[in-house]
């Protein structure tokens, strides 16, 4: 059985890919925070369901990633609290990010937010890092011989 075909793998590698396509689009401001009249890019939130058919059925809950049916909690009321949230996959396009600060030439690049934007997203990386891991593990106790 390939690893790929397994829906929590396949969601895992395209949040590996978002996590790396984002870290790179930081690089990027970061490193033209000088060039005048540069505007700052970041993604979308990272999603479940848009561009990941294998794991439209996963859905992420605080204590990490469960498989939900289409029967479920709705929320009837504003009031009342949300069902599961849903993320979806952004595809990786880069979004145009306005900061909150303008310098006087123009750039749109504070230091401190994209500081703050690659902290969250190292975070991310590590927790998804820490899934793959723990999944694999599962996966190896499973195929092995009884009493080894």
């Amino acid at each position: 059985m390939d690893v790929q075909n397994i829906p929590l793998f396949s969601l895992l590698k395209d949040w590996l890919g978002y996590l790396n396509r984002r870290q790179q689009l930081i690089a990027e401001n970061v490193a033209n925070s000088d060039t005048p009249d540069f505007m700052a890019r970041d993604l979308k939130p990272f999603k479940l369901g848009d561009g990941n058919p294998s794991a439209a059925n996963l859905k992420p809950t605080d204590e990490g990633f469960a498989i939900t049916t289409s029967a479920g909690p709705v929320q009837t009321n504003a009031r009342h609290l949300p069902g599961m949230r849903v993320l979806s996959s952004t595809g990786g396009k880069p979004i145009n990010y306005r900061d909150t600060e303008v310098s006087l030439d123009g750039n749109k690049v504070v230091l401190e937010e994209q500081m703050m934007k690659l902290t969250d997203t190292r975070a991310n990386y590590d927790a998804a890092m820490g899934f793959y891991q723990k999944s694999l593990g599962m996966l190896r106790s499973a195929a092995r011989a009884p009493g080894r």
